[in-house]
């Protein structure tokens, strides 16, 4: 080739600028392949290297993810036990206080049904007294006043206490036995 173009220039010809000089071919073939053969020899390994750590670090990342969701998960299955668990016994905890409750009402209820009974038994009783006491007094005062009367009407005075405290007891009975019948 470099003969052809030496006779090209000679006769003269110009030379093509877009084909290369043979040296210069072959010159950057050597340079090329040593360059390759440098990155292979030491760029490629260092790019395999870090290619499988990243791959080791992402697989043993995506593992750990894995685990750490199936220990959520356990954690929120027992979690979800618990709260089950807990709203059980508060299910529990509230029907005890309604029994309690229930029983305490019928216990204050009773206790309030049996003060009712002796307040009003102590009521009849102290009106029963009073009622008593009150037609004792009636009794005398109708008595002292019947005789009074009777002795007016007479025109005598009755002063025999023992025979005006009989007049009275008979008028009082009589006086009973009609509003009797």
């Amino acid at each position: 080739m470099i003969s052809t173009r030496l006779v090209a220039a000679a006769e003269g010809e110009e030379l093509n600028p877009l084909i290369p000089h043979t040296a210069e071919i072959v010159l950057s073939a050597v340079v090329f392949l040593l360059l390759l053969f440098l990155i292979v020899k030491f760029v490629v390994p260092g790019f395999e290297k870090a290619y499988k750590e990243r791959t080791a670090a992402i697989e043993g990342g995506i593992e750990e993810a894995q685990a750490a969701q199936k220990e959520a998960q356990a954690a929120l299955e027992q979690y979800n036990a618990q709260l089950a668990e807990a709203r059980h016994d508060a299910a529990r905890i509230r029907e005890e206080a309604k029994e309690q409750g229930a029983q305490i009402l019928a216990e204050l209820r009773a206790d309030a049904q049996a003060e009712a009974q002796r307040i009003t038994a102590a009521a009849h009783a102290q009106v029963e007294a009073e009622r008593a006491q009150v037609v004792a007094q009636l009794k005398s005062e109708v008595g002292t006043l019947a005789t009074e009367l009777a002795g007016r009407i007479v025109g005598e005075a009755l002063n025999d206490d023992e025979r005006s405290q009989r007049t009275v007891e008979r008028f009082i009975a009589e006086l009973e036995q009609e509003s009797a019948n």
